[in-house]
């Protein structure tokens, strides 16, 4: 059995990745809601991660459980950076805390140059290519989610957390430094941030669990959204506490995207399509939803 990390007495803030938002975090929110507060930190345009840390402590509560992905991840690390005495843990999920590569950073200039030219929905196929994601009939899917996602936010956004990515700071030390417990989730076929840098990620922490997802690759949370839950749920809350699972089959998306909609057909495993997001979960970041 493991044993929480000794959380369960501060709230959650989660922080959302490249060009998502509240939406990834649904199945999480509702399962962990029902033990501490939770909140979603959105991220809105900025210069650099550290701006974006920086306006969120502001309004966060004044000790708290910080868990992000991706982009989020940074975010997170830069709190931990500028006020560890504020952070009781956190998490990462599909997160780096090297700075960006000299070559990476160029790859995203031709897409900041056609996300402006109106061609955002297509950018976030190079974004995040399939191939990035584990085998699964729901790999498409969950492409047209994360294109969903990158146009609800919009092209302007696109380019603030692109710059962010190219600016980000280095967090080796920062990791280094930290004594709160820590959590490393990394997806086994995660090809943007492979396995091995996620463990080195986990190396860097004195006191860190890894969780590896063999089902999924860059985008556990909406790959593996039941299994997310319960590490998280474990990580908190402790596996002693009761547990109903909030997140939908493995076998079932978190929504059905747009594009999609009309000519989606569930799995053959999946016994019914998964309603739309309720609108009370998605009221949880109001400024980062535009009309669909």
């Amino acid at each position: 059995m493991n044993e929480p990390a000794e959380l369960s007495g501060h709230p959650v803030v989660v922080v959302p990745g490249f060009m998502s938002d509240g939406r990834i975090w649904e199945p999480q929110i509702r399962l962990l809601s029902r033990y501490v507060p939770v909140t979603v930190a959105p991220v809105l345009s900025a210069e650099r991660v550290e701006d974006v840390a920086a306006s969120l402590l502001a309004h966060l509560p004044a000790k708290f459980t910080v868990i992000g992905a991706g982009l989020g991840g940074s975010i997170a690390m830069s709190m931990l950076e500028v006020a560890p005495d504020r952070i009781a843990g956190i998490g990462l999920i599909a997160s780096s805390p090297l700075s960006e590569t000299p070559a990476k950073a160029a790859e995203r200039e031709p897409w900041i140059i056609r996300a402006r030219s109106g061609r955002l929905r297509a950018v976030m196929q190079d974004v995040f290519p399939a191939a990035s994601l584990a085998p699964s009939p729901l790999r498409s899917q969950i492409m047209g989610q994360i294109a969903d996602m990158a146009e609800d936010l919009g092209p302007d956004i696109f380019v603030a957390q692109s710059r962010m990515l190219q600016r980000r700071n280095d967090q080796q030390a920062t990791l280094m430094r930290a004594e709160q417990p820590g959590l490393v989730i990394c997806g086994v076929h995660d090809q943007i941030i492979p396995v091995k840098r996620q463990m080195f990620t986990a190396e860097l922490m004195k006191n860190t669990r890894m969780e590896m997802i063999e089902d999924a690759g860059h985008l556990p949370l909406m790959e593996q959204p039941d299994r997310i839950s319960a590490i998280l749920h474990s990580w908190i809350v402790g596996d002693g506490a009761a547990r109903e699972s909030a997140a939908p089959s493995e076998h079932e998306p978190l929504w059905v995207s747009r594009r999609s909609r009309r000519n989606f057909q569930p799995s053959p495993v999946a016994s019914q399509v998964i309603e739309p997001v309720p609108e009370e979960i998605l009221q949880l970041t109001p400024a980062l939803r535009a009309s669909a």
